[in-house]
């Protein structure tokens, strides 16, 4: 039985015979590539297409000095469409500056040319690690938004009560309604939302707030 890719590698460079080999690497250690010669491509096809949630394992190899579209220029395009794709760039001596620019807008890595071929597979492995653990953590959220949604009127007003840290009889008071019937709704909000805690309930709503990239 065959073995199922260890994960998902974009590389988008327009120096053909470097993206030939980094292929040919690539797929030799079992992993699935996907290869672009410039950043437009990469961009359109990912919106043709976007990832589906059985695409977990994901990382992008990105060429920061290209024409027409930098690998900066794609990065940031990704802030749109795929904002939580790790981002490995590679570059040369003199672009050192502008990776660090591009770790600082969120990239995972950067990797100097020439490379040791080691240290790319570790780079990838461990980017493709985070964006595991970040598709995990998305589906999360998404359960939690989901379980929000079927909170009552009430039962939405009292959980924000509870979670700005208020006391049931403070929340009683301030809403005109007896402690019992904030106890009750209380124990629903919990029970709705699978929390075995105040604390985890706190945690899973500020979670799943929306993010200032989704407000915009």
């Amino acid at each position: 039985m065959r073995n199922p890719p260890k994960g998902l590698v974009y590389i988008v460079d327009d120096d053909d015979p470097f993206r030939d080999s980094l292929e040919w690497l690539l797929s030799g250690h079992k992993f699935e590539v996907q290869a672009y010669t410039c950043g437009a491509d990469f961009i359109t096809a990912l919106q043709k297409k976007p990832a589906d949630a059985s695409s977990t394992r994901r990382c992008l190899i990105l060429d920061i000095r290209m024409p027409e579209m930098s690998g900066l220029q794609v990065q940031e395009a990704l802030q749109a469409i795929d904002p939580r794709l790790p981002i490995v760039f590679v570059t040369a001596h003199g672009d050192v500056p502008m990776a660090v620019d591009a770790i600082k807008r969120g990239a995972f890595d950067f990797i100097e040319k020439p490379f040791v071929d080691s240290l790319l597979i570790e780079r990838i492995e461990a980017a493709l690690v985070k964006s595991e653990a970040t598709a995990a953590q998305t589906h999360e959220v998404e359960a939690t938004r989901n379980l929000i949604a079927t909170l009552s009127p009430r039962e939405r007003q009292i959980m924000e009560m509870v979670i700005e840290g208020k006391l049931n009889k403070t929340i009683a008071y301030d809403l005109e309604i007896s402690i019992k019937t904030v106890e009750a709704h209380r124990a629903r909000v919990m029970e709705k939302l699978e929390a075995r805690s105040l604390a985890q309930l706190v945690v899973r709503v500020h979670a799943a707030r929306p993010t200032p990239i989704e407000n915009n």
